[in-house]
């Protein structure tokens, strides 16, 4: 018996084998993040057919107001008791009680394959202003009554679809464009002459109709030391955002309705004030129009998970190579890796056009069948290749399942792979690593 001699590749063929799968994987990570570059190419084209399509209807809109404005002036007086040093102010004054009410009717607007979701709405709003005593101090001061305006924010008046009515005192006042206070209210209408003098111990109501169109979202900021909002409409997927909650609210497939309140104290800044400016968009609350699942968000998410089914795949073709004394080809694992990837451009591709889950099965179920067929072709075995369309079928389950719970993902996918390694694990307990490759002749 002569003993033939390893050479170094036949001692370590096992190792060699290994290392050449773990390149291939890394290396078909290139066309993955080639197709994660076409996910954000795609995302931007949507994001500028929405952006078109909201610079012609009206972009999302926030009611803010009303605010009423009273011009002062300090001054000092010199010696011979004439004014110097003298400066125009502003004081700020919200309604004590503020009520909103409107209806989003919505619809779906298309650029292409991409849809945002737009609304008309008529906003009706109500309140009064029970005190407008000015009290300064410190300097000379000159209150300047008939100067007086009303603000009212409209974040973008393009959406305005009719003249707007307002009443103050039951009394009819023309509505401007435009606002002198730019500062805190950056868009908006402005009421000119809103007294006639000292107002003193009076109260006065007012009420405003303004007929809008937005897109996507429509929110209020709280002004009033009361604020009550009420909005319904005939779209079933809401999102309630912002500073604040709805106190209730009703949703279904007819529509939703959601009631707010808040109060002076809610909020971080007073109901009068003068010399100084506040933040009130950071008060802000409203709804947005969800639309179907972002399918680009869906698929660059599922594309973090790339890497563990290439590296799981090929890890259940090496097992079948080594307990079944096969010799596949790197072409194989070439073929199969190119076929995991795929299913990635298929999901996004079929996605854009009939909505994620669909596309999620037919794409899965595509690869899944190839690889199956491929994989009959080269283990010439059926029953290793129904079990390796059951793995698939598991793994893609298990994405899908991964992909629908947010909250839970990272809990999910922490014990799912601790299944796997329990179960790689375990069926490779009784493989002899150093046997791979080794060989000996009779002479």
């Amino acid at each position: 018996m002569e003993l033939h001699t390893q050479t170094f590749i036949e001692r370590n063929m096992g190792l060699i084998k290994l290392a050449t799968i773990f390149f291939l994987a890394v290396m078909l990570l290139i066309p993955t993040a080639m197709i994660r570059s076409l996910v954000v190419e795609r995302k931007s084209r949507q994001a500028e057919a929405t952006s078109e399509i909201v610079s012609k209807w009206g972009n999302e809109q926030r009611i803010t107001g009303p605010i009423l404005a009273v011009p002062y002036y300090t001054y000092d007086l010199d010696k011979d008791n004439k004014k110097t040093n003298e400066e125009k102010q502003l004081a700020y004054f919200l309604p004590d009680g503020l009520t909103i009410s409107g209806k989003m009717l919505p619809e779906v607007r298309y650029r292409g394959i991409f849809q945002v979701a737009v609304y008309s709405t008529d906003i009706k709003i109500n309140g009064s202003f029970n005190s407008l005593n000015l009290d300064l101090s410190g300097k000379y001061t000159l209150i300047d009554w008939k100067g007086a305006f009303l603000t009212i924010g409209i974040s973008d008046l393009r959406g305005i679809n009719d003249s707007i009515s307002f009443s103050w005192n039951d009394s009819r006042l023309e509505c401007e464009p435009g606002v002198k206070i730019g500062e805190m209210i950056k868009s908006g209408i402005t009421v000119n002459n809103i007294l006639e003098k000292e107002p003193k111990d009076e109260s006065f109501t007012f009420s405003a109709e303004i007929s809008l169109k937005g897109s996507r979202n429509l929110s209020f900021v709280p002004v009033g030391k009361e604020t009550v909002v009420n909005i319904n409409s005939l779209w079933s997927n809401p999102s309630f955002e912002g500073a604040f909650l709805p106190v209730s609210r009703k949703i279904s497939d007819d529509g939703f309705s959601a009631s707010w309140r808040v109060l002076e104290l809610n909020r971080n800044y007073p109901q009068k004030w003068h010399g100084t400016t506040h933040n009130l968009d950071e008060s802000a609350f409203g709804v947005s129009l969800m639309l179907a699942v972002d399918s680009y968000q869906i698929a660059e998410r599922s594309m973090k998970y790339a890497i563990l089914f290439i590296s799981l795949t090929f890890m259940v073709f090496f097992f079948v190579e080594i307990l079944r004394k096969l010799k596949l080809h790197p072409i194989h694992y070439i073929l199969v890796g190119f076929g995991l990837v795929l299913f990635y451009l298929l999901l996004l591709s079929l996605s854009e056009h009939i909505g994620f889950g669909l596309a999620y099965i037919i794409a899965s179920v595509g690869i899944i069948a190839l690889i199956t067929s491929y994989s009959q072709s080269i283990f010439k075995n059926n029953r290793l290749s129904l079990l390796l369309a059951v793995f698939l079928v598991i793994l893609y389950s298990l994405l899908y399942i991964l992909l629908q719970m947010q909250d839970y993902a990272l809990l999910m996918g922490s014990i799912s792979l601790f299944i796997i390694l329990a179960l790689v694990m375990y069926l490779s307990r009784n493989i002899d690593w150093y046997s791979i490759g080794r060989r000996s002749e009779e002479g």
